[in-house]
Formats: structure tokens, sequence, C-alpha cells
């Protein structure tokens, strides 16, 4: 369906108000602390990609760290991270289960043509724009053919990545922390049937580990429950290490002097994970760690020339990744010949570009096969997808919208991909700055054209938030299991084969 009526401050009300109902009836209205009102139905409490910032050399953000997430460190409590952007997070809001049988009996396919219906005429009109971009030669080997599979993505946000380093009386509380509302089988179907192939379920372990890390079982329980109903649809799944990363967490932390630590905390998870899911085909993608890095660093997101700290974790992320894959390989089963993730320094291009980042050595069996997979994440150009005080202009009919997109995918197309190295960008987006819907619309289009006609595969980073004044990167109401921006979501898919 296409919208004819511009969205006014009126109409914006009239929809919110409308969502605020629908929440306050099924009893899930959290209350978010940075405002001290009633959290608006939609909006997550926690951001997930807070303080990322551009990559020196691709542009607008020139010295800071394109597509990395926000600071994990300092300042810490109650399951708040600390910010170097905007926001920070409230507490932990939970679901009870009953609201959440509520929430699953909207999703059915008579409740979407309803909330369709409500949004259908507040959003403005727009148009997806025809692109011609000359596809570059890629490789024709399986690896190739197997990111062009993948098709388009979304990553599950702010959801099993939630985290509490302090006051945390129930583990599977952290779940609904951030986004109020607990994944259900029909959350997960509604991406499917929008279209999206693979979905990237980010999941942080450290609130569910003893102090062996031996996991939880209630936890790696309902991880899997999720991970199956999306392959049970036929979607491909990313699982991985995240929010773990932080000195709080006592997990990995990539310099020589949490070496031993780290090295016994990856070790330790991906053997549990790699054992766990042995049997899983190659729907099932392992990825090592979410944008390693040195929280808290003044170099957390960027990678200046020739600094001894930055070196130092490039080499550690190194041998983490190494570890990654020795532990996984040797579990056996579909392991021995899983696809696998691996990172460069806070997963930026430039960290996959940096000259000491080096992807691990598969086994001799896997070696020519490119079964390693560079992951990257890049909300680019920083100062229009994700700098909130940036532009919110972005056409792409102008090079100076697009120069960055083609310059940092460039850089990985002439370093991995015509190299056979498959590249997948697991986390993009731009976020609603007032209602700039066309040039979202413009972005996710030229985004998703420009990664597909060098060989990648992109997935957008869903934290499920609409409004406020953070990070709204939401498309899929998850209260709801509609998409609220249904033209993003058309422009995504229009370019994918």
């Amino acid at each position: 369906m296409r919208r004819t009526e511009k969205l006014t401050n009126r109409n914006r009300h009239f929809f919110l108000t409308i969502l605020l109902c629908l929440s306050l009836i099924l009893g899930i209205v959290g209350c978010n602390s940075n405002t001290g009102t009633n959290t608006e139905p939609g909006t997550a409490v926690q951001s997930e990609s807070a303080g990322k910032s551009d990559v020196a050399g691709q542009g607008d953000g020139a010295g800071q760290a394109d597509g990395a997430e926000q600071g994990d460190g300092a300042g810490q409590s109650e399951g708040t991270e600390e910010k170097t952007g905007d926001l920070t997070a409230s507490g932990d809001t939970k679901t009870e289960a009953g609201s959440n049988e509520k929430e699953d009996a909207k999703t059915d396919a008579g409740s979407n043509e309803k909330e369709d219906s409500k949004t259908e005429s507040l959003l403005p009109q727009t148009t997806i724009p025809e692109l011609t971009i000359e596809k570059k030669a890629v490789p024709e080997t399986e690896a190739m053919r197997f990111v062009e599979n993948l098709k388009i993505g979304v990553s599950l946000g702010n959801t099993f990545d939630a985290y509490k380093d302090t006051g945390l009386s129930d583990e599977m509380s952290t779940e609904t922390a951030w986004v109020n509302v607990k994944t259900s089988k029909s959350i997960i179907h509604a991406f499917h049937e929008a279209g999206f192939k693979t979905i990237r379920i980010p999941v942080s372990w450290h609130n569910h580990v003893d102090k062996e890390y031996n996991i939880s079982e209630k936890w790696m329980a309902r991880v899997q429950s999720v991970v199956d109903w999306a392959i049970e649809d036929g979607m491909y799944v990313i699982l991985n290490i995240h929010h773990d990363n932080h000195p709080e967490a006592n997990g990995f932390y990539p310099d020589n002097a949490h070496k031993e630590q780290s090295e016994s905390y990856i070790r330790s998870v991906w053997s549990q994970l790699a054992e766990r899911y042995k049997d899983y085909d190659e729907h099932l993608i392992f990825e090592s760690m979410n944008e390693p890095r040195l929280v808290g660093h003044e170099y957390e997101w960027w990678i200046p020339s020739g600094n001894g700290d930055v070196k130092e974790s490039v080499l550690c992320i190194n041998e983490l990744n190494q570890l990654f894959v020795d532990t996984v390989r040797a579990s056996g089963g579909y392991n021995a010949s899983r696809y696998l993730m691996c990172p460069g320094y806070d997963a930026s291009a430039d960290g996959a570009m940096h000259s000491d980042f080096v992807l691990p050595k598969d086994t001799p069996e896997m070696e020519s096969l490119r079964r390693i997979i560079v992951s990257v994440h890049a909300y680019t150009p920083y100062d229009f997808a994700l700098n909130l005080s940036g532009t919110s202009y972005f056409s792409s009919e102008k090079k100076s919208s697009t120069r960055d997109i083609d310059s940092f995918m460039d850089k990985l197309y002439n370093r991995y991909v015509v190299k056979g190295i498959p590249v997948v960008i697991g986390e993009f987006g731009a976020l609603d700055k007032d209602n700039n819907l066309q040039e979202r619309v413009d972005f996710a289009a030229y985004y998703v054209a420009s990664a597909r006609a060098r060989g990648m595969t992109a997935l957008w980073w869903d934290n499920n938030s609409f409004s406020g004044n953070g990070e709204n990167f939401g498309l899929l109401y998850r209260i709801g299991g509609y998409i609220v921006y249904e033209d993003i979501v058309d422009a995504l898919m229009k370019y994918v084969d």
C-alpha cells in the first residue's frame, strides 16, 4: 500500500496515541528513566548503536569508527550502558507471560491488516529511486553463491544482546530489558513474511554464565527456540557473542592484559554453542564476536595510524578469531564446514582494512572453500545514518550523499571479494530524523543495490524504536507484529536480486 498524506505533528501524535492505547491495554508500558515519563510504545529504552561513528578516512566522521556500537564500559548500573551519544539506558522492564500471549494474539493476519490501515495515511508518499549501479565481477564460487543466497537481512537488536551488570535478579528478564516485548514466533515470522531472508540474533552471554563460564540451560534453551523459529521459516540465522566485551562483563577484552581471560571465555562459550548446534546445517552461521575493541579507551571507535594500543588489540582480535575457528571446527558435525564470520577492530570497514588484521586460517579441508566471512558494520554515511545531530538529507542522485558508501564498499570489494573472500555487512541502517522517510528510502535502496553489485549482503539493525529523540531504527513494530515503514522495506527488497 502507498501512503498519500503527509505526516503532520497532529497525525504523529494521533499515531502514537493509538499505539499507546494498545500498549496500555496489553499492560506493557514501561517507565523511561531518561525522561521520567512513560516510554512511548515501540520505543526501545536502550539503543544498541549509540556512540558509533564513522571510521577515519570514510568521510563525514573522519577519525571515528564506522558502524561501531555504543560504549559498554564505565558508568553502568541497573542494566544501563554508558554511551558517547545522547542517550542512556533505562532499567529493566519486565514483560509478563500473560502480556506476551496477548501480544502474540495480535500478530495474526487479521490484526496486521487492521494495524496497517491505521498507519497507511499517516506517513508521507515516497518513491523508490530507479538505480543503475554497475555490477562488478564476483568470483563464481560456492562461498560467493552462499552470500548471494543470504539476500537481505535484519538484526534483532536490543533483545538477547541486552544485559545488566548489577542488580540482576532474574536472568531471563534481560530479553525484555531494552525493548519491553518478548520475542515470539509470530515476530520472527513477520520478518520473514516481509521479505527478510536472513536474521542475525545478537546474544550477550555474560549474565547467563557461572564462574567457569557454563551457560545457563534456561538461557541457552530460550535462544535456541528463537533460532529454531527462524530456521523453520527457511531463514538463515547468524548467532554471535555480543555485549561481552566491556571489563565489567568479565568476558573478553582484546588486549594482552586480558588475554588469558578472553581466551578462556571465547573457548568456553563457543565450545558449548558448537556442541549445542553441531547438527544444524548451513542455515546457521556463527559470528565470533561483536565489534571487538578497547572499550573505554580513547581510541575505542577510532583507528589512528601507528597507535600501539590499537595495534596490540588488532593482533589480539586475530588470535581470538583463530581460537573461535579452531574451537568450532574441532566440535565436528556440521561445524566442521559451517560458515563462520570474523570481524576486525570494532567491526568497522577500516578495522577490516587494517594492515595488521588477518583472517583466521581454516582447516586444510575448508581453506580453499573460503568458509570464513569478513564481518563488517557500517552506518555510512555517519552524519546521515547515525549521527543524531547530523544531516537528515540523503539523495541517491547526489555524489555528496553516496560517495562514502561507494568508498568503503570498494575497499572491501578490492581487498576481499575479488579474491573470493565473502563479506557480510551485519549491521547498517539510517535512523529516523523528523520523519525524513524519502531520504531513508533513497538510502536503503542505494545501500543494498551497492552492496549487491559488489557481491555483499547487508542486514538492517532493527531495535524496535520508533519515537522519541533517540536512535529510531525500527521497521517492524513488535507489539503489533506489523511493518511500520513498508516503503523502506520495499526499497531494501527492490535491489536484492
